[in-house]
Formats: structure tokens, sequence, C-alpha cells
């Protein structure tokens, strides 16, 4: 192990500083990035919407996989990424820090192309399977073809910023994410819309602003690594790959995948209970799943800061800490996710009326809100344990307690359709399965025992004494 001599300032204050105002101060820059991100989001749709409610039928199939690489290339293995680079410093280990860069970049790489294939060559037959047909079918592949020629430059981006969000830098990914997102917003609008000479790409045109938007955004990302800045910078001489540094992303991602998986399973489940309803249900209902979906990036807001705090006091030995950690955390992220469930379920229009003008699809909309959005606090609960949790090493029990809530949805859309239940009646079933997945992940975690790493408990570097403030201030 290579011994750190002194701690920076940040890792002192997420080693021994108090809980909530590092929490806040971390999570300061990420909720900047996700209310700009979700505003790409909305933006974005609402380009879409100008192309017809087709399009945002389309849409409303492909965003669940947009999503899906989103949570597992930044929340899932990139949260294994922040884990193992976070709890090598907490450990004092730098060399092995410097050297789970090169794992990291290789995963990304092989996730990124496996889904080019997966999606490429299936995607007639998964669109299908959830009830796409006709011109909705058509737009949909054309979305989606082109999105996933290039998914790589989101997992290369996502994994670049994890790396930097391991070592509690949380400034530079926001300076990042912010660019680039004024940056996607504008290449959406100039080849959804045509500007000038350009002409309209129709709907593939968010795809290839969101192909653009990462690349840029993984170059930048990369510069800053192998800058003097960076505190964790890339280790090529003498490093080749190591199926240990690989285990230690994986045992934390690779299992975290599935809670991404299983909520982009259930949504595809019932975009295709719901496309029984009518294509104007599934577009009210694609509209009202992007803000539930929605409190997947504002807790990662929270969750991201998380990660390296339980990670380095985790890879410390200092356990308890590390738990209180993860528990204030998750009630910050329940009181911010509740007050937006409870306001947009009393005012479904406020959130509806971003997207369409359209009487149908607001009912619907506003359908869903009203029943599901009061559980968004429990939902953001349960999520932002499970992101704390990845700090530790241990994820297997909170994806356990997502799966029950994934089951729980299965088994409620499948007695719904049964006993001829309606749109109104699965909208109650998303809200049980929520409540469920919270109350029963919160339980989990109580009972379930943490234990520091073989390196924290043979040595650390010391908690307390000299800071470095030559870097990663």
């Amino acid at each position: 192990m290579s011994p750190l001599p002194t701690r920076t300032a940040r890792e002192q204050a997420i080693l021994t500083g108090p809980i909530l105002p590092t929490i806040l101060r971390l999570a300061a820059p990420n909720a900047l990035t996700v209310i700009v991100q979700s505003l790409v989001i909305v933006v974005e749709t609402v380009f879409v919407g100008t192309l017809g409610a087709d399009a945002l039928a389309a849409n409303a199939y492909v965003f669940p996989f947009l999503v899906l690489m989103q949570t597992m290339s930044t929340g899932a293995m990139g949260g294994g990424v922040s884990s193992s680079v976070a709890r090598a410093l907490g450990a004092g280990d730098l060399a092995r820090a410097r050297a789970l860069v090169l794992h990291a970049i290789l995963i990304a790489l092989g996730f990124g192309l496996l889904f080019t294939l997966v999606m490429r060559g299936f995607g007639p037959v998964i669109y299908g399977a959830m009830g796409a047909r006709g011109i909705v079918l058509d737009l949909a592949l054309y979305y989606s073809d082109t999105l996933f020629a290039g998914v790589t430059t989101i997992w290369l981006a996502n994994t670049l910023l994890s790396i930097v969000r391991g070592t509690g830098n949380m400034a530079m990914p926001t300076a990042i994410l912010l660019t680039t997102s004024a940056v996607q917003m504008a290449i959406a609008y100039a080849l959804t819309q045509g500007l000038g000479m350009l002409p309209s790409f129709g709907i593939a045109g968010i795809g290839w602003s969101t192909i653009l938007a990462n690349g840029l955004g993984a170059l930048a990302t990369l510069a800053f690594l192998c800058s003097s800045r960076s505190r964790v910078r890339p280790a090529v001489d003498g490093v080749r790959p190591s199926w240990p540094m690989f285990r230690d992303i994986l045992r934390v991602g690779g299992v975290a995948i599935f809670f991404s998986l299983q909520n982009a399973f259930a949504v595809m489940v019932l975009s295709g209970v719901v496309g029984g309803f009518g294509a104007a249900i599934v577009a009210g209902y694609g509209i009202g799943a992007r803000l539930e979906m929605l409190q997947i990036s504002i807790v990662f807001g929270i969750g991201a800061a998380l990660v390296p705090m339980v990670g380095m006091n985790v890879g410390a030995g200092q356990i308890t800490r590390a738990r209180q950690i993860t528990f204030i955390g998750a009630l910050v992220a329940a009181a911010i996710c509740g007050i937006i469930g409870t306001v947009f379920a009393v005012m479904p229009h406020w959130w509806s009326g971003l997207y369409t003008v359209d009487p149908a699809l607001r009912a619907a909309t506003a359908t869903y809100l009203q029943r599901v959005g009061p559980s968004f606090a429990l939902f953001g609960f349960g999520i932002c344990l499970y992101f704390a949790t990845q700090g530790s090493g241990r994820v297997v029990e909170p994806v356990l307690a997502a799966t029950a809530r994934l089951v729980l949805v299965l088994a409620g859309a499948a007695i719904t359709i049964r006993w001829g239940g309606d749109y109104a009646t699965l909208c109650w079933v998303i809200a049980t399965a929520m409540v469920a997945y919270g109350l029963l992940a919160g339980a989990v975690l109580a009972f379930t025992p943490w234990r520091p790493p073989a390196p924290a408990r043979r040595a650390a570097a010391p908690l307390t004494g000299t800071t470095s403030p030559a870097v990663g201030k």
C-alpha cells in the first residue's frame, strides 16, 4: 500500500467534520447539476412535443432506456467506481486509487459496446413487446438506433466523472456537466427543429445531442484527471489489467446494475400495460413517470455526495460515522422528494403543462401524479439508502429491497389486468410499491452490519494532523 502522507482539506472534512453541513456542502454542486439536467430533459421533451403526439409516445418508449444508461453508468457502475476510489483514499492507498482509473475506463468501454449491440440488434423486438406499433414504433427505432450507436460516450463520460466524485470533488463534475448541458440543449434545438441550413432530424436529433454532449464531457473530464489539479491521476506505466481491481469495482457496481435494470424493467412493463388503455394514456403516463424517474436524478445529487463520505469513512474504519451519514442523507432526500411529489399531486397541471396542451394527455398525467406523487418521499428515502450503501461496498441488501418493489409492481399489474382494473388502479399499485420499498430498505439497512475492509483494519492515514492544501481542496 502506498500511504498518503497527508489528507486534503476535503478528505479531513469528510472524515472528521460535522455530518449534515458536510453533506449539504458536497451535495450543493450536485443539486445545481440535477436542476440543469432536469431542465435538459424538460426542454428536450418540449422539442419532441412540437413533433406531435406520435413522437411523444415514441419518446415514452425510448426514454426508460436512456435513463437506464444514465443510472447504470452513473448511479450503479459509477457508484462502484466512486466507492472503490473513496475506500482506497480512506485507507491511505493512493497508488491503488490511481490504478483503478484504467480499470474503470475498460469497464465503461465494455458496457457501452454491449448495449450498442443489444439495442441496435433487438430494438424492434423490445419496443414491440412494450406495445409500440406502427408509426410510433418507427419513430422509437429512429430515435433509439441513433442514441445507441454512440451510447459508449455516455458510459465514458459518467465513469470519468465518477472517478472525480470518488475523491470528494463535486465542483469539477458540476462545472463540466453545466457546460455540456447547455451544449446539449442547443444541439437538440438545432437538430429537432432545424436551424439555418441544418435540416430537422426529428426525434433522432435528441439522440445526436446526447451523444455529442457526452463525448465533449468525456474529453473534458479526462483532461482534468490528467492534470496536476486532479487528486487521482491515471496510472498507466506499470499498470496492467488486474482481476482484483475489476472485482473491487464490480462487486459494488455489478450488483448495483440490477437496481437500475429493475427500475427500467418496471417502467417497461408498466408502459406495456398502460398501452392497453390507448395512446393518449401512454403519452400521459410517460409524462408523469418522467417526474418519477427524475426523483432518481434528484436523489443522486445527494447520493453522489454520500458515496465518497461513506466510502472514506468505511475505508478509515469509522463504521458508526458512516452509518450516521447514510441515514441523515436519506432523510434529507425523503424531505426533498416528498415536497416535490406533494406539490405536483396537488397541482398536476404545473407539470403536464410543460409538455402538452392536449386535455386527454393532461388528464392521464394528473391521474398518475395525484396517486403516486405523495409516495415519492419513501421512494427517495430508499433510493438514497441504495446510493449511500455503495460507499460501504455492500449493496446486495438494498438491491433486494428494490427487487421486492419490482415483485409488487408486477403482481399488482397482473392482478389489475386479470380483474379488469383501470389506469387509476394501476397508479395505486405503483404508489403502494414505492411506500413498501422505502420502508423495507430502511429496515434492511438498520439490521445489516457493516465492517471495514482489511486495509482499513491494518492501517490508515491519520485522521488528524497536517492537511495538504496543494491538491483537491
